[in-house]
């Protein structure tokens, strides 16, 4: 895998606030709520915009109850459930997101294809994690901080994929930030897992989104706004790694954790 690249060096960070990313947002948006896309579907632009879309699969992995479910719903624009229930099954979810490339100043429309599956599942049925790992494009490593276990479960489940899926990229996310006065996961942990994986760790909350203004609708700007950083951390580290592969970017050799 390549070494992650420096944030913001590959996608500018805050284009979709800017007016140009507002226009791009409208394909994925409808009167402010965000557009549900099926597997076959994609967002209509306007007949003279014409942009690439660049298509990745993502697995979702972490202990029961972490949150994954939740992450991909607020990724999606989609209600959070309230009361936890296991995922029984594998559940795929689409999310598009638009960004702009630092280097060429080129818009792209990313393409994610979540895929999660409940702890159970994996283990009682032998076939649904091959099924989650082929052609995987990007693991999301969730732990929660209110779960210091699910936190020690990471270097065990980064040391598994590393061995499995050397060159696929990894990310990790710390789930209901929200809640982070009553953490299990001290800031000093958090410092010295980075320094010792050297992968991005990102962090997200887990409270319902922001309604329009009838009380009941997601308000789908404000929802892009609050997960803006993971889609754009996606973005960049898998069009980094992209470009590694294809030669277009040198690749410094990986230091191994301590």
């Amino acid at each position: 895998m390549a070494r992650p690249p420096v944030p913001g060096s590959v996608v500018v960070p805050n284009w979709h606030e800017s007016a140009e990313g507002k226009e791009y947002l409208a394909c994925i948006l409808r009167k402010n709520r965000r557009r549900v896309f099926g597997l076959l579907e994609r967002p209509v632009l306007p007949p003279p915009v014409s942009i690439d879309t660049a298509s990745y699969k993502i697995f979702v992995s972490g202990k029961s109850g972490v949150g994954k479910t939740a992450l991909v719903a607020k990724l999606a624009g989609l209600e959070v459930p309230v009361v936890h229930h296991e995922t029984t099954g594998i559940q795929t979810t689409v999310v598009f997101w638009p960004a702009k490339l630092q280097a060429s100043g080129r818009v792209v429309m990313f393409r994610f294809e979540f895929w999660d599956c409940g702890e159970s599942a994996l283990k009682k049925f032998d076939h649904m994690l091959p099924a989650c790992m082929e052609n995987t494009d990007a693991f999301l490593f969730l732990f929660s901080f209110t779960d210091r276990a699910s936190f020690e479960d990471l270097p065990g489940q980064l040391t598994r994929i590393a061995g499995e899926a050397p060159g696929v990229v990894r990310m990790v996310i710390g789930s209901k930030f929200d809640q982070y006065m009553h953490t299990d996961v001290p800031e000093r942990d958090l410092i010295a897992f980075r320094q010792a994986w050297e992968l991005p760790l990102l962090r997200v909350k887990s409270v319902p989104g922001r309604r329009l203004a009838d009380g009941r609708t997601l308000d789908g700007r404000a929802g892009l706004a609050d997960v803006a950083h993971v889609l754009n951390g996606l973005a960049e580290q898998l069009w980094h790694q992209d470009q590694v592969a294809a030669g277009l970017l040198p690749n410094p050799p990986e230091s191994a954790p301590e």
